[in-house]
């Protein structure tokens, strides 16, 4: 989920704690508990920062380590520790239990989305990615906004959250129920399909849909159980010719490959360098598609520049190459 939502989720589970007697009993410790929630629901997305190094190694460790495994049981250790020298007469059990409940529900609420997490690591480094929920669902903010509204006007916030949360299990379920009416759908229009990637967007009957068959991409939009395919590809096998092996060695495009489950690519020649292109065709957007990795290759197969992420305009690309080493 986006930050925003996570954040309001941190203050939904601190209001929820109330409930539990312990908490209840003890403002130093709700106030406690509230402020390990908030941060606790923050933590798992620390990885961001890599952003400031380059996309290649943002894609590859985003909703990696961090939402592991290990560090969801590590950083609720972390957190109570830190809470716990400001407030040593809180209860130190009913902080970390709260507290790993929320970095809990950081990780799983993620599994929703299109993008995912590796949750399963070190056991697997597979992405978890349901595709049900997007990044930003503007129910599931709004409603955690109203529900904090409520609780400053002096509604009981364990009760207020505890309907809230009753009501996004249901909303969960429509989700996965309109998703897998969307699938049936796909397989009606393309009845070989044997890759399907669903995705949604924030309209609430709005979904991205990328299809693969043995030949073919099929690249399209559903709105509700209507299917509409936009693009179509013929599947071409990426070949073991120098050119591509060597730009398979650029960083950005191996961060590129470890992420992209459908891609198409693209080979030019210059009179004094190669290009070549690899396109997720997971995002098309007004005819466009956004999500590259690009290496450029002078004529002796050493790399010039390269780039992976979002792009919008071949100017700005063709920048972006100029300045960034391969």
């Amino acid at each position: 989920m986006d930050t925003g939502t996570h954040i309001v989720m941190g203050f939904a589970l601190g209001g929820l704690a109330t409930l539990d007697p312990v908490v209840a009993e003890s403002s130093a410790t709700a106030s406690s508990v509230l402020v390990a929630t908030i941060i606790g629901s923050q933590i798992p997305d620390i990885d961001t920062v890599l952003k400031l190094r380059n996309n290649a190694v943002y894609i590859r460790n985003h909703r990696g380590v961090t939402h592991s495994i290990p560090a969801v049981l590590l950083w609720p250790l972390l957190i109570v520790a830190a809470v716990y020298l400001f407030h040593p007469e809180a209860n130190l059990l009913h902080l970390w239990l709260w507290t790993f409940i929320a970095v809990f529900m950081h990780v799983f609420v993620d599994i929703f989305n299109a993008y995912g997490t590796q949750a399963l690591r070190p056991f697997s480094c597979k992405w978890l990615a349901l595709g049900v929920i997007n990044t930003f669902d503007p129910f599931i903010f709004g409603i955690h906004v109203v529900g904090l509204f409520l609780w400053a006007f002096g509604l009981h916030p364990g009760y207020t959250f505890l309907v809230i949360y009753a009501v996004l299990v249901l909303y969960y379920i429509t989700r996965f129920i309109f998703q897998r009416n969307v699938y049936m759908a796909v397989m009606q229009a393309v009845p070989d399909a044997t890759d399907v990637i669903i995705a949604p967007t924030m309209r609430y009957h709005h979904w991205r849909i990328a299809i693969m068959n043995k030949h073919q991409f099929f690249v399209g939009r559903a709105h509700k159980n209507h299917v509409r395919i936009l693009d179509q590809f013929n599947r071409v096998p990426v070949p073991e010719t120098p050119i591509l092996q060597a730009a398979k060695k650029d960083k950005n495009l191996s961060a590129f490959l470890s992420f992209s489950p459908v891609y198409r690519w693209e080979l030019d020649e210059y009179d004094d360098h190669y290009e070549v292109r690899f396109i997720d065709l997971r995002y098309r957007s007004n005819g466009h598609y956004p999500f590259v990795a690009v290496v450029k290759l002078d004529l002796d197969l050493d790399i010039l520049s390269s780039y992976t992420g979002w792009i919008y305009s071949e100017e700005k690309l063709k920048k972006k190459l100029e300045f960034l080493p391969g």
